[in-house]
């Protein structure tokens, strides 16, 4: 028999699954949904020579906040602005380019309507999302999305619960449907991410990690192993390079390499560099991107036994410009 202290914790995932099928089930019911109207208002919104203007009253404003900013991040510039305010000099925001997009469940909430006279004549157009397709909101709108819900997950029916959800999937499926069609690239994200990992991935070259100068691990082609070990320990890369007269590379040494050949006997005082590096090290240019280096790193360790951890950098005759690795990129942010 469950104690008072079990009877509770069942009731709550009871109720819990009971919201979140509320909620699928609202999701589920917007994709009979998508059809014309959503088809004009994607076409208005990349049609939009200004900025969407996002407005909702209460939870509907979290929502439009949240829509908002992710059309501005998928490519299509948007802000939010809050219907009270609006009526209070912030209509000014607004500009005759502007594409305004209103929430409101209801479809009459008074905030909204009382600025629609106005909004209708500053901006290019009006896009609602509404619970209520026969509100007066929705008969103003150039298009109309239905977000109505057959109820909400509150056990009474009344706080937004499933509507939100369902107008959050709704500015989702705007925002990135819109994203596909104006052909949003991994770049164009990365140029509005640039704090984020992305980002860095994407803007940052070989060129902005790389160390240079004095800093750069080498030893001439006529060195021994010794003379590899002083200088890796000394640039604390990890890796040396071996270049001849015009600083070309020719060969490259590594942590890896040292363990490979102390395994194999042989003698790091008397043996040439050359005996030990790798003559066909792969290189970078000082304009490939960290995200490739990224991808050349991990690629490698899939394909072969042993993991890329340094790269050095070179023109186009392989002359050696710089050098990083894995630190450098950690350091950076990429990974």
């Amino acid at each position: 028999m469950p104690s008072i202290l079990q009877k509770p914790a069942e009731n709550a995932i009871s109720y819990a699954r009971e919201v979140i099928q509320i909620e699928v089930d609202a999701i589920a019911a917007l994709l009979d949904r998508i059809g014309p109207e959503f088809e004009m208002a994607c076409q208005r919104l990349l049609a939009c020579k200004g900025r969407v203007v996002v407005t909702g009253m209460g939870k509907s404003g979290h929502v439009g906040g949240k829509i908002a900013s992710t059309l501005a991040s998928t490519g299509t510039p948007a802000f939010f602005v809050h219907p009270g305010e609006a009526s209070h000099g912030d209509l000014g925001m607004i500009t005759p380019d502007d594409l305004v997009v209103a929430i409101a469940n209801s479809g009459e909430t008074p905030e909204i309507i009382n600025i629609l006279p106005v909004v209708k004549r500053i901006s290019s157009g009006l896009i609602v999302l509404t619970g209520n397709t026969a509100s007066r909101l929705a008969n103003e709108a150039d298009v109309c999305l239905d977000v109505s819900v057959a109820k909400e997950a509150c056990p009474h029916n009344l706080a937004p619960t499933a509507s939100s959800t369902a107008t959050l999937v709704m500015g989702d499926a705007l925002a990135v449907a819109v994203q596909k069609l104006r052909g949003f690239s991994e770049m164009d994200f990365a140029r509005t991410h640039p704090g984020g990992t992305l980002g860095k991935r994407l803007l940052l070259y070989a060129s902005d990690l790389m160390h240079a100068g004095d800093e750069l691990p080498l030893v001439s082609e006529n060195a021994k192993i010794q003379d590899l070990l002083l200088e890796m320990s000394s640039k604390s890369l990890g890796m040396v390079g071996v270049v001849d007269g015009q600083r070309k590379l020719i060969g490259m040494f590594t942590d890896g390499d040292l363990r490979r050949a102390l395994a194999s006997g042989v003698n790091v005082y008397e043996s040439s560099a050359l005996d030990v590096v790798n003559k066909d090290p792969f290189t970078i240019t000082a304009d490939t991107l960290a995200a490739e280096i990224v991808k050349i790193m991990r690629d490698y360790a899939q394909q072969g036994p042993h993991a890329i951890n340094g790269l050095f950098v070179v023109d186009q005759d392989q002359r050696v410009v710089g050098a990083l690795n894995t630190h450098d990129l950690l350091r950076a942010g990429v990974i």
